[in-house]
């Protein structure tokens, strides 16, 4: 179902037991956890009816376990489940889903269950590594199969630039501002069409520009500092996906916003070599990404390595180190003579996305 069906469902308090939200639309997945949890747990219940889990840490089995039991405190309980795609056995031909660790496991005990859940518990189990787009879609289809027992998924699938633009000019009339319409389009395409982050800059700019005037382009190139570091993270996402489309959508967006390319490449080249080592380290958290570059000397924070280990996920060891050989003849091809850089950067995307 899509996030307005599991909405209106909710409104009519139409709740099922278990529910599966899959794919990795940020702002479409935390307005229907919300929604759900408003729903489920009052004012003041959350601490006592509100259990979370990752099953990069734990096992299905315990989560299942969890809600089979009857609590003294709560009479209803939501149980949020994270990165529940862990869940699934490692393959030899997915070297992404290798984190088995201790979360792998049957989803057996979880079929059993549904077939006689606990009132007044729910299981939302988010599965949001993997894209609807590009070699992505077989994964998708591979989580929804694992968890088949669960009979309601929300499809959290990516906005359009076109839909995006529309949730923008939503956002800002609910946050009560003027947004010129240049200044509104220069935000959406600055920041990739990501509703997420255009929604936490629209909320900034309600406090920046408070006295009732109406937002500019001068205030977006203020308030958004990092959109074209974000935008060159959205390439990297769109070509872990073999999106080339979105991948070529987004070069044209750096291009018009004067992105001086080669600097574009080197971010994307320091991305793919931190990757690999994470990857070739058995890197599985960005806790043990920090850790591990902090003890090697490498500035480290959380949201660096958040990107990091979203492109570990996204790529395997060999498109990593392809990549790497791309990108070095992309740099190559730079440097020469009289380069057409679009043209160079426009190759690069083609062949990693073949």
């Amino acid at each position: 179902m899509s996030p307005a069906q599991f909405l209106a469902r909710i409104k009519r308090n139409e709740i099922a037991p278990a529910y599966l939200f899959l794919g990795a639309e940020a702002y479409q997945g935390r307005r229907c956890r919300e929604a759900l949890l408003d729903a489920m747990l009052g004012a003041g219940e959350r601490e006592n009816g509100l259990a979370q889990y990752d099953l990069t840490e734990t096992s299905l089995a315990q989560v299942v376990d969890d809600a089979r039991s009857l609590s003294l405190f709560a009479a209803q309980r939501v149980i949020l489940v994270s990165n529940a795609e862990a869940a699934l056995p490692r393959t030899r031909t997915d070297e992404e889903d290798d984190a088995e660790g201790p979360a792998a496991g049957s989803v057996g005990e979880l079929a059993a269950y549904l077939k006689d859940p606990s009132p007044g518990v729910v299981l939302l189990l988010e599965a949001t590594r993997y894209e609807f787009a590009g070699d992505e879609k077989k994964k998708i289809e591979r989580v929804r199969k694992f968890y088949s027992a669960i009979a309601e998924t929300v499809e959290l699938e990516r906005f359009s630039m076109d839909e995006a633009r529309a949730e923008a000019q939503v956002l800002a009339r609910h946050a009560k501002i003027a947004v010129d319409p240049v200044a509104l389009e220069l935000l959406v395409e600055a920041l990739g069409g990501d509703v997420a982050r255009i929604a936490v800059e629209i909320e900034k700019l309600s406090l920046y520009c408070a006295g009732g005037r109406s937002i500019t382009e001068d205030d977006i190139a203020a308030m958004v500092p990092d959109a074209r570091s974000t935008t060159i993270f959205a390439l990297v996402n769109a070509l872990g996906r073999r999106d080339r489309a979105r991948g070529l959508e987004l070069l044209d967006t750096l291009c018009r916003e004067g992105e001086y390319l080669p600097l574009a490449l080197a971010f994307l080249s320091t991305q793919f070599r931190l990757a690999l080592v994470s990857k070739e380290s058995g890197l599985r958290s960005t806790q043990q990404i920090v850790g591990h570059f902090s003890r090697a000397g490498v500035p480290m924070w959380n949201s660096r390595a958040e990107q990091i280990y979203s492109t570990v996920g996204k790529f395997s060891r060999e498109q990593l180190e392809r990549g790497l050989k791309l990108i070095f003849a992309a740099d190559r091809d730079l440097r020469s003579a009289r380069p057409d850089d679009r043209i160079v950067m426009e190759r690069f995307v083609l062949e990693l996305t073949r």
